[in-house]
C-alpha cells in the first residue's frame, strides 16, 4: 500500500471521495473517477447487485480497475443494515433488522448477525458496512429511522450498537455508526428537507449522544453525520454534516475520536438543494469530515472533487488538512486489509448462506416477534378454521428503503404450515372501495388477521383495521409487519402482534408464533401507552 508521501494532491482528494453508480457492471463514469480522480471508495446499492455471483464479479472488476491506476485498495461500501435497508436480499444470510433485535434484548444476537453479515460482505469483495443505525427513535412519526433503531432507551441502543460494531469488525469489515449526532427524533425525512432539533446539550447528552459515544469508546472505525440542524449547539445553523461545532467541537476535541468521519450523501436534498454538492463537500472538510459520500450522480461527483481540489489549490483548506484525512483512510484500509485478493467464486460459493448461520438468523427472528396483547385469546390460531388475512401491498416507506416484491407474504408461510388461507390484497393506503371489499369478504372466516405496514402514514390503512374491528371485535388479529406504533390508531384491537419487518423471514417466524410452534418471546423496545397492560412487554 502507497504511502501518503507519495500521493499527488489529486490523488488524496480522490481518497476521500465515495461515490456510487447505476447497473450491474462498471460504468465509464466510474471507471473514469478512479483512473482520472483516483477514486478510493465505492458504494453499492440494491442497483448494483443482480445476484451474489454478479456482485462478487463487480468487485473483482473494480478491484482490479483501481489496482492498474493506484497503490491505495479500493474501499467498497454498502448499506447492509438488516431488515427493511438490505442491499443485497438473495445468497446471503437474511438479517433481522435493528428493532427485531432490540426485541430481543440480547446483544449477543446483534454481535452474531453483524459477524455473519461482515464475513458474508467479505467473501463478495466489500470491506465497509454503513451499519449499524444507532439512532434512539423516540418519534412515533420519524419517516426515515423508525424501525432502522434499536428501540427507544439509550441503553439498549448503545449496549446493541456496541454489539454490531464489534461483529462487523471482527469479520474484517469497517463499522460505521450513524446518523450522527442522533436522527431519532426527528419528523422530517432529510432526503427531502432538512430536519431542525431545537435541542440543548443536556438532552443531547442524556439520549441522542449516548451510543455515538459509547461506540466511539468501543473504537468503531466510523461515525457518519446527520444532514439535520441543531440551533442550540451550532450557532450558524448549519446541518451537522457542515458543523464544526458538531463534527470538530464534540467528536474530534471533546472525545478525543481519531477515526473516520464520512458524511451521508451530499446529493439528499436537505444539502444539495440548500447548499450544493460541491460547496458542501468543501464546508464538509472544513468541519471535520474526512469522507465525503456522492452516491449518485457522475455530473455531482466530479463537482465536489472539483470544489475539493480547487479549495486546496487556493488556500481555503491548507494540504496539511487534507493529509490529517487521508493518514485515517489510509490507516483504516490498512488496518482491515482491504488490499487482500478476493477468494474465487468457486470459494466464495459454498460458504453463503451457509445452514448453520441460516438457524441463527431464524432463531433470533423467532426470539423478536412481540404479543403485546391477546385479550381475544385467538391465538395460538385454529388449525381446522378457514382463515382470511388480509395483506396491505408492502412499498418502500422512504429513501432508505429498497423496493422489493416478495412472494413470501404472511399467507405463504401459514398455509406451508397447513393452516387453511385465503389472502386478499389491498394498497398500502387501501380506498373505500378496497376497504369495502376486504371487510365484506371477511364476514364467514372464523379467524382474521389483518396486517399493518405503516399505518400511521397512511389513512386508508386505520380505515380497514377499524371497519373490521366494528365486525369482528375482539376477534380480530392486528399484525403490525413494520411499525409498532401502528397500535396507537387501534387500542381496541383483541389481539396484536409485532414483527418490525415484512422480510420473509419476519413473516416465517410470525407465521410459527401464530400457528403456535414457537412461544413468543419479544419484547417491545418502545412504549407504544400508557392505558393499556404491556402483556409482553419488559
Amino acid at each position: 500500500m502507497g504511502m501518503i508521501g507519495d500521493l499527488s494532491l489529486r490523488e488524496k482528494i480522490g481518497q476521500m471521495l465515495v461515490c456510487g453508480f447505476d447497473g450491474h457492471q462498471p460504468t465509464d463514469g466510474i471507471r473514469d473517477l478512479i483512473q482520472h480522480c483516483a477514486l478510493g471508495n465505492i458504494i453499492y446499492f440494491s442497483r448494483n447487485a443482480g445476484s451474489v455471483e454478479q456482485l462478487h464479479r463487480l468487485s473483482s472488476e473494480l478491484k482490479q480497475w483501481a489496482a492498474e491506476h493506484s497503490s491505495i485498495p479500493l474501499g467498497i461500501a454498502i448499506d447492509q443494515e438488516g431488515g427493511m435497508v438490505m442491499r443485497v436480499t438473495s445468497g446471503v444470510t437474511p438479517l433481522p433488522g435493528n428493532m427485531a433485535v432490540g426485541a430481543t434484548r440480547d446483544e449477543s444476537a446483534a454481535f452474531e448477525l453483524a459477524r455473519i453479515s461482515g464475513s458474508e460482505l467479505r467473501l463478495l469483495g466489500i470491506n465497509i458496512n454503513f451499519a449499524p443505525s444507532v439512532d434512539i427513535n423516540n418519534n412515533p412519526l420519524n419517516p426515515v429511522i423508525g424501525v432502522r433503531s434499536y428501540g427507544e432507551t439509550a441503553e439498549l441502543v448503545s449496549r446493541m450498537g456496541v454489539a454490531a460494531v464489534r461483529g462487523f469488525q471482527s469479520a474484517g469489515i469497517a463499522a460505521t455508526v450513524k446518523h450522527f449526532p442522533g436522527h431519532g427524533d426527528t419528523s422530517v425525512d432529510s432526503h427531502f428537507d432538512i430536519p431542525v432539533l431545537p435541542l440543548d446539550r443536556k438532552r443531547l447528552e442524556q439520549l441522542e449522544l449516548v451510543p455515538f459515544k459509547k461506540a466511539v469508546e468501543a473504537g468503531v472505525d466510523m461515525v457518519m453525520t446527520a444532514h439535520i440542524v441543531l440551533p442550540e449547539i451550532e450557532p450558524k445553523k448549519l446541518p451537522s454534516t457542515l458543523s464544526p461545532a458538531v463534527i470538530t467541537g464534540i467528536l474530534r476535541e471533546e472525545w478525543g475520536y481519531d477515526g473516520i468521519v464520512i458524511t451521508d450523501c451530499l446529493e439528499m436534498d436537505a444539502i444539495a438543494v440548500h447548499y450544493g454538492v460541491g460547496p458542501a463537500a468543501v464546508m464538509a472538510v472544513e468541519a471535520g469530515v474526512d469522507l465525503v459520500m456522492v452516491s449518485h450522480r457522475y455530473e455531482r461527483q466530479r463537482e465536489a472533487f472539483d470544489a475539493l481540489l480547487q479549495a486546496v489549490e487556493c488556500g481555503r483548506i491548507s494540504e496539511e488538512r487534507i493529509d490529517r484525512s487521508v493518514s485515517r483512510i489510509l490507516r483504516l484500509k490498512q488496518q482491515r486489509r482491504m488490499e487482500e485478493a478476493i477468494l474465487p467464486w468457486e470459494a466464495v460459493e459454498a460458504r453463503l448462506e451457509a445452514a448453520e448461520e441460516r438457524r441463527t438468523a431464524e432463531r433470533i427472528s423467532e426470539q423478536s416477534i412481540t404479543v403485546v396483547k391477546d385479550e381475544g385469546k385467538n391465538l395460538p390460531l385454529r388449525r381446522g378454521a378457514d382463515t382470511r388475512v388480509i395483506w396491505p401491498v408492502v412499498r418502500a416507506a422512504n429513501d432508505a428503503d429498497e423496493r422489493y416484491a416478495d412472494k413470501e407474504t404472511l399467507a405463504y408461510y401459514l398455509s406451508s404450515m397447513g393452516m387453511h388461507i385465503l389472502e386478499k390484497v389491498v394498497g398500502t393506503d387501501p380506498t373505500p372501495e378496497e376497504i369495502a371489499q376486504a371487510v365484506a369478504s371477511s364476514k364467514d372466516f372464523g379467524q382474521v388477521i389483518v396486517a399493518t405496514y405503516n399505518a400511521s402514514f397512511f389513512p386508508g390503512q386505520s380505515k380497514l383495521v377499524d371497519e373490521l374491528l366494528a365486525v369482528h371485535g375482539n376477534r380480530l388479529i392486528v399484525a403490525a409487519i413494520r411499525n409498532p406504533f401502528d397500535y396507537s390508531l387501534f387500542p381496541r384491537a383483541g389481539t396484536y402482534v409485532c414483527s418490525y419487518e415484512s422480510r420473509p423471514l419476519a413473516m416465517q417466524s410470525l407465521a410459527r408464533v401464530l400457528t403456535g410452534r414457537v412461544s413468543p418471546a419479544g419484547k417491545l423496545p418502545v412504549t407504544l401507552s400508557t392505558d393499556f397492560a404491556f402483556g409482553w412487554r419488559g
